[in-house]
């Protein structure tokens, strides 16, 4: 596949090293180091909480183009049904749907009809489960998390595509029945609430390659669908898929919902989802079947990449939810096999120290010896995360002891005590 992919990116020229996003990063995929952050890729998982956090907007996230949709002869638009929680709950969602198909689109087809369909199979695997409990694949920042801190537990995600990828695999099947264009003419464009999205398209999991073509954020149409929306579009034939249950998919919680089951927990928030997925790994949650675990407050209506505030939009895609709430038929030609992912996850072993396995364990002695040395204290000072992860880049090379603020000042004020001694001994 080449040389990994991920979404979020520095702009060098904002960062001001402020440290606040080692902080909040799950994986401890970023360091400061000479006054600016630097993001270890390997490590991050996308999940858009530096975004977020920098107060400098230092942070941001790689999206394709609007002008990409050239590059093919029939574009479909994908959205999220999270972009529905973006605007004013009076406004139809019809018309919100026609606003960005006439941005330059010719088809418009929803990601929640993928979320009924991943729903109906859920349930399927949920009646004999390999493993419980079952936990969500519909947020590829958890995932990715569970790849990297939690390997064990990979066995307990549900192996079924996510409702974005079911979208566009049958959005193309339909275009090409329609309008006799083979698959590699008509491009599919997800538009996203979060970088997760953007990466698990470029770097799928599970899979040897996405059904979406490009990804565009929901930053960046909102000012365009805004646009479109005060034009006359009452002819447009842009359908509506009213089903309440998928739309709810765009709030923590929407999910489980559409399972109709009793035994589940349904937690948002990178910080909260560690500590639940803590707790499975422990084996201290035998009597829960299924587990929603979302990186964002409130769910993908609180994405990175949307612009309303989160809790509105998610008390607006309640009320739609609310509205529609009614059973869809799901008619398909396919079996659950049609949507199984196609390959095995994977851990991802960031932490390696060496190829040898000798040498890995004395790095780790070394790695233990200095973390004893530091104050523990994880005040991130030093441009590291934690007392441990600076050991771990004194150990590799990226760091010296004398970052470490605490044991920089004792040293400067040793020597100032020893100057001042012997001058006071010259003195005498």
């Amino acid at each position: 596949m080449g040389e990994y992919f991920h979404s979020v990116i520095l702009e060098d020229d904002k960062c001001i090293g402020c440290t606040n996003c080692i902080k909040r990063c799950p994986t401890e995929a970023i360091r400061v180091k000479n006054g600016k952050a630097r993001i270890i890729k390997e490590r991050c998982i996308d999940c858009g909480e530096c975004i977020r956090i920098c107060p400098q907007h230092a942070k941001n996230s790689i999206t394709d183009p609007i002008e990409s949709i050239k590059d093919f002869k029939y574009k479909i638009a994908l959205p999220a049904p999270s972009l529905l929680g973006q605007f004013d709950e009076n406004t139809d969602p019809k018309k919100i749907l026609s606003a960005l198909k006439s941005i330059g689109f010719d088809e418009v087809f929803e990601v929640s009809r993928g979320a009924d369909i991943v729903s109906n199979y859920t349930r399927e695997l949920l009646k004999n489960p390999s493993k419980l409990p079952l936990i969500s694949s519909s947020c590829p920042a958890i995932v990715r998390l569970i790849q990297i801190r939690f390997p064990s537990l990979i066995d307990h995600i549900v192996p079924i595509e996510s409702p974005m990828e079911v979208a566009a695999m049958l959005a193309r099947q339909k275009s090409v029945q329609k309008t006799g264009l083979s698959p590699e003419d008509i491009g599919i464009f997800f538009i996203s609430p979060c970088p997760a999205k953007i990466t698990s398209v470029k770097n799928p999991i599970g899979n040897f390659h996405s059904n979406v073509d490009r990804i565009i954020s929901i930053k960046s149409v909102y000012p365009l669908i805004k646009k479109n929306l005060k034009k006359d579009l009452q002819n447009d034939e842009t359908e509506f898929y009213d089903s309440g249950k998928a739309i709810g998919w765009a709030r923590s919680g929407g999910e489980t919902f559409s399972l109709n089951i009793q035994d589940y927990l349904c937690v948002d928030g990178i910080e909260n989802v560690i500590k639940i997925l803590d707790e499975i790994e422990n084996d201290k949650l035998k009597n829960i079947k299924f587990v929603e675990c979302l990186a964002c407050i409130n769910g993908c209506v609180g994405g990175s990449l949307t612009v309303e505030n989160a809790f509105v939009a998610r008390n607006r895609i309640r009320k739609l939810s609310q509205k529609y709430m009614k059973e869809k038929e799901i008619q398909l030609n396919k079996t659950i096999k049609d949507f199984l992912l196609k390959e095995k996850i994977l851990p991802k072993n960031v932490r390696k120290l060496d190829d040898n396995i000798i040498e890995a364990m004395k790095k780790m002695e070394k790695i233990d010896y200095i973390n004893s040395l530091l104050p523990d204290l994880d005040c991130g000072a030093c441009g590291s995360p934690s007392c441990r992860a600076l050991a771990e880049d004194i150990v590799l090379g990226y760091s010296n002891l004398d970052d470490c603020m605490i044991i920089f000042r004792d040293k400067v004020n040793a020597l100032l005590s020893k100057k001042k001694n012997a001058s006071k001994k010259n003195t005498d």
